[in-house]
């Protein structure tokens, strides 16, 4: 289960832990049978509450205290740990450093398994991390078919996205027109959102070509923010 400090923050969180909380998250996170979450545990603790336990243990922690955190059957401890690592990279002074965060992170990518931890973690780890390197790996996790591996892909995006780097996201886009999931195609519709934020005209031309096959909600995330009468037209098919 871990050293010294993993047991001290278990204990932190355990004391922060809200029962009515902890009853309403499971249907949140559909940690219910048949759920995208299905079989996960939850101990009732927000998130800014999980965000000072991890400030206040950030620097103590060691490598294997931190994959005990990253495994443990209790979501909250996964994010937190998650939170630390985000901590550590942006702190770190080395490239060493950062690159043993992310081999952690990879090696347990299994237990990076709701759309929070992903969200919280992917664009702020891997997303600097491939800045300046080859970036086949966000590529043969949307090719997975396993539904976590395909949110990280893609959230990854949103740190190029933020430094106008809007290539793989329109790839991946294009990979991911098809998929089954509203997870997918929410966070595919919000990162294209994002992108034309920077630039509408990207988006523009990237939706006149593809929108007709765009599932649903991916369409309409994608222009939530477009002025309401082109908004309708996209809506309706008129472009």
């Amino acid at each position: 289960m871990g050293g010294r400090t993993a047991e001290k923050i278990r204990h932190e969180l355990k004391l922060k832990a809200n029962q009515d909380k902890a009853d309403f998250l499971p249907q949140f996170f559909q940690a219910f049978s048949g759920g995208y979450g299905e079989g996960d545990k939850f101990l009732g603790v927000t998130v800014p509450e999980q965000r000072k336990v991890a400030r206040a243990f950030y620097k103590e922690i060691q490598p294997g205290d931190l994959e005990s955190l990253l495994r443990d059957p209790f979501h909250e401890c996964r994010l937190t740990a998650l939170l630390i690592m985000v901590l550590k990279y942006e702190k770190a002074k080395t490239e060493a450093e950062k690159e043993t965060l992310i081999e952690s992170y990879l090696s347990s990518i299994n237990y990076v398994n709701n759309w929070d931890l992903v969200d919280s973690s992917a664009p702020k780890l891997l997303g600097p991390h491939l800045e300046n390197r080859e970036r086949n790996i966000i590529y043969d996790l949307a090719r997975s078919n396993r539904l976590w591996y395909q949110r990280i892909a893609v959230l990854t995006t949103y740190y190029f996205i933020r430094h106008r780097d809007f290539d793989d996201i329109l790839k991946l886009s294009v990979l991911l027109l098809n998929h089954e999931h509203d997870l997918i195609h929410k966070a595919v519709g919000w990162m294209l959102r994002e992108v034309g934020n920077r630039d509408f005209q990207v988006e523009y031309n990237f939706l006149k070509r593809h929108y007709k096959h765009m599932p649903r909600t991916m369409l309409r995330y994608a222009i939530e923010k477009f002025d309401p009468e082109l908004r309708k037209k996209f809506l309706i098919g008129d472009i």
